[in-house]
């Protein structure tokens, strides 16, 4: 075989095709020593786990020789020595080999390969921080050393000036007292021995004087040396002594000492740090990192960050460990079923602290064998309401309730589970809190508690860490209802809030003003009700009010100058035929417009416009229903009236009956709709959707409910396909779907999930189509929804304001393809654009 036509294969980076040094096992991809950095650095990919390909195929990275016995290498680790043995090694008594057959040693021998996996797990931690962390605050903590550097020498340089003048005024004022003591006042008598010791005392001064100089300016030199990577800055300083300057030693004394020594002003010892002012900033807007469905809740009231890939998570009635999987990996039995708050929290150890049902806190240890009780409740008529234990204390934050007085506390407990703090009322002597829900901390030490007064109302109340009322916040704009629940604080000291109102999180700064509604009826979730944000991964973990769902938002990144650009470079690198993909090419094609076939038409904008308002053209008071749930026309004098207690109804201008079905579902929501044959489509009491013909004489099944677990809430017949748009709910998952039927009852689209795989839908309750084939949907939880007609998600409208609130009811469009839609809330009929840009309010109802 000719070795020089043999074709090999390297392995090549995945992102710059250079040369392949890692190996990412969460992507996977293979990455260069350079991409390398950047992708452990960058917090999208943060807690991915690179390795080395040496530790991707199990390999030792190298055999090593004994240094008992140089001849020989490695091939065993004692486990109690914590050294590696040799063949040879196993003759000495500890090492007597094999364990497994004579049982003479009481030492543990492992594997190489065993030993070296373990060690690599324990220190797994450390190396991921080093990559991540260190890795990039180096470069932000350089420039501040190297000033340093700058700044000691030339403090040090004037320190020494200064006390070398004090001691030559020392000296001289030394010598004219000796000279006078000896030759004026005691000229009779021989005090030779005092100034003798006198002498010695003043030279022992000296040394401690000169030993302090010299522990101060080599303690500087020990921690700059530590870091390597400015040898070449020290190389280039020397300090100059000028303690050999002094004559006589006699001429200090300690008082002296201490006041020159005074001046220098040492900063407070701890590890360099760097803000995160300077580090972090917001991204544009919140982004989708990863979606989960857990198993074991029903909803998610609570939630814990253990590490970036381990939460508790509870509701009601279960407190469950799990990872990023959703798979239940630990249960608490005991928590507190009468609260639905923050009843958990996370300390420092791992360790789990929650509120039983008996109101005492307790401690679960890390390995969960371990439940001890950490604060025993003593007084019936405080029970606590919420907990959590702050990162820079130590402390455990417990927001108390009194249900005879009505009113709330908060509590501080130290590491001992002493109290230490009780913080009640403002400076007025005024109760603080209603109800404490959650509580947090902020960076400044401000104690954060989601106060809940009642339905519907209540407020963020923020307080010093010395107990001192600084703000509540109430909603935007100030003054506004809110309804707070899950709460946390982020590395810029923003405050995030769960609104159950308005079913928004709301971002504001640590001074209570409001900066942005984060998300808004995220899909998936619509009722964002927990917290907990990643201190590490600075991802925000979100919990439903409504279902199991819990989703992972990245809102904060990375400094764009403290991360390298690589990224970018090699992405232009690819070449065309790589860049381009199936949905690249549709976007690209979509912007040639085609026009439709057939008659030429005119527009309706060309024909119609808008009046200066709405006009009443007439009133009419229905019999046979008690309220118009919904409304379909058939003909410009009949329409078919539904409401609550099955009373479907024919009628015309009169408000007369002239027909009523009799098997009609019971609800509010959009259960009938009329086609071009004047027929009426609807859903019956068993969800069957049945056809009722033009005469009123024949009724048949249209569509039969095949699955039981899904629930039809409202229909609409489109004018332009004939098709029969459906709005279905889940009551088991909490979800919602559209599906498309054509006109034989066929299944011919779903329409369910956005383009991040998250549900569009919470509950469908009215249902209709535009003239761009947009399917539009008054929807119970995430307000109007609308979606191209191939399933697309086109936006989603929540109130006139972003994030102000919606309660949408019956929908409906018109020829200009504006979306008109009713707003329990406001008791309004607002109008938008077929792109979701509010109008105005077409109708202001006052409904009693």
């Amino acid at each position: 075989m000719d070795q020089a036509s043999t074709t090999y294969k390297a392995h090549q980076c995945s992102k710059c095709r250079g040369d392949t040094e890692y190996y990412c096992e969460s992507c996977p991809c293979d990455l260069c020593q350079k991409c390398k950095e950047n992708h452990v650095k960058n917090l999208q990919t943060i807690d991915h786990n690179v390795v080395s390909h040496h530790e991707k195929f199990n390999n030792i990275p190298k055999q090593e020789l004994c240094v008992r016995h140089p001849s020989h290498v490695y091939i065993k680790y004692c486990g109690p020595c914590q050294v590696p043995v040799c063949g040879s090694c196993f003759g000495h008594k500890s090492h007597i080999f094999p364990v497994s057959l004579f049982r003479q040693s009481k030492h543990k021998i492992l594997s190489i390969r065993g030993a070296y996996k373990t060690k690599q797990q324990q220190h797994r931690g450390t190396i991921h921080t080093i990559r991540s962390d260190a890795l990039f605050y180096r470069p932000v903590l350089l420039p501040g050393i190297t000033d340093d550097i700058k700044t000691c020498r030339t403090e040090l340089s004037r320190y020494q000036s200064e006390m070398l003048t004090k001691a030559q005024k020392q000296r001289d004022l030394i010598d004219y007292v000796l000279y006078d003591l000896l030759n004026n006042v005691f000229c009779d008598f021989n005090f030779k021995h005092r100034c003798l010791k006198q002498k010695m005392e003043t030279k022992r001064h000296i040394v401690s004087l000169q030993r302090y100089v010299h522990m101060y300016e080599q303690s500087t030199f020990s921690a700059l040396q530590f870091l390597s990577s400015i040898k070449t800055v020290i190389s280039q300083i020397h300090l100059t002594l000028h303690t050999s300057q002094l004559s006589m030693t006699e001429s200090l004394n300690k008082k002296d000492v201490m006041e020159s020594l005074s001046a220098i002003q040492i900063t407070e010892r701890g590890n360099r740090r760097v803000g995160n002012r300077c580090l972090l900033k917001l991204t544009s807007g919140a982004e989708l990192h990863q979606s989960l469905t857990l198993t074991g809740v029903g909803r998610c009231y609570h939630i814990s960050c253990v590490t970036s890939d381990r939460v508790w998570v509870s509701d009601l009635n279960n407190l469950m460990l799990t990872d990023t999987t959703g798979v239940p990996l630990h249960c608490v039995k005991d928590l507190c079923s009468y609260l639905y708050g923050g009843l958990h929290t996370v300390n420092s150890e791992s360790e789990l602290i929650y509120i039983d049902r008996k109101f005492n806190t307790k401690k679960r240890s890390k390995d969960m064998k371990t439940t001890t009780t950490f604060i025993e409740i003593t007084d019936s008529t405080w029970e606590p309401q919420c907990v959590y234990w702050s990162l820079s204390t130590g402390d455990l934050l417990v927001g108390m309730y009194n249900n005879d007085a009505k009113t709330g506390k908060v509590t501080r407990y130290n590491q001992s589970g002493q109290l230490t703090q009780t913080i009640q009322n403002d400076n007025t002597g005024r109760g603080l809190y209603s109800v404490p829900c959650y509580i947090t901390e902020n960076n400044n030490g401000d104690v954060v508690v989601s106060d809940c007064i009642n339905f519907m109302t209540g407020a963020v109340v923020v307080t010093e860490r010395g107990g001192r009322h600084r703000f509540s916040y109430t909603g935007p704009p100030s003054g506004s209802r809110l309804d707070p629940r899950g709460i946390c604080t982020d590395a810029l000291s923003h405050i995030l809030v769960c609104d159950d109102r308005t079913h928004t999180v709301q971002m504001l700064d640590k001074d209570g003003q409001f900066l942005s509604h984060l998300l808004i009826r995220p899909s998936g979730i619509f009722s964002p009700y927990s917290l907990s944000y990643d201190v590490n991964t600075h991802r925000l973990w979100v919990g439903s009010g409504d279902n199991n769902t819990v989703v992972i938002y990245r809102y904060i990144t990375r400094q764009d100058a403290l991360t390298d650009t690589a990224d970018k470079l090699h992405t232009s690198q690819l070449s065309m035929t790589e860049s381009l993909n199936k949905e690249d090419v549709m976007e690209s094609l979509s912007a040639i417009q085609i026009t439709e076939r057939g008659n030429r038409r005119v527009g309706n904008q060309c024909l119609l416009k808008l009046t200066s308002g709405a006009e009443l053209h007439q009133s009419l008071t229905v019999t046979g229903v008690d309220r118009c749930y919904h409304i379909s026309c058939v003909t410009s004098d009949r329409v078919w009236v539904s409401d609550w207690n099955n009373n479907l109804m024919l009628t015309d201008t009169t408000g007369v009956p002239l027909h009523r079905v009799e098997d009609s579902c019971r609800g509010y929501g959009g259960l009938h709709t009329v086609n071009s044959e004047s027929e009426l489509i609807y859903i019956d009491r068993y969800y069957y959707i049945k056809k009722l013909s033009k005469d009123m004489k024949t009724t048949t099944t249209f569509i039969e409910r095949t699955d039981s677990t899904w629930e039809p809430q409202c229909v609409y017949w489109s004018p332009s396909t004939g098709d029969l748009l459906v709005g279905m709910y889940n009551d088991r998952t909490r979800t919602g779907k559209v599906t498309r039927y054509n006109q034989s009852g066929q299944l011919t689209q779903i329409i369910q999930h956005d383009n991040t795989g998250l549900g569009l839908y919470r509950k469908p309750i009215y249902i209709t189509e535009n003239n761009n084939g947009d399917v539009v949907v008054s929807d119970y939880r995430a307000g109007v929804v609308v979606t191209e007609r191939g399933g697309r998600h086109r936006f989603s409208y929540t109130g006139p304001r972003s994030g102000s609130g919606l309660r949408p009811h019956g929908i409906c469009t018109d020829p200009l393809s504006h979306i008109l839609v009713c707003d329990g809330r406001t008791n309004t009929v607002q109008m938008l654009d077929k792109d979701g840009l509010f109008y105005h309010f077409l109708l202001v109802l006052n409904l009693v």
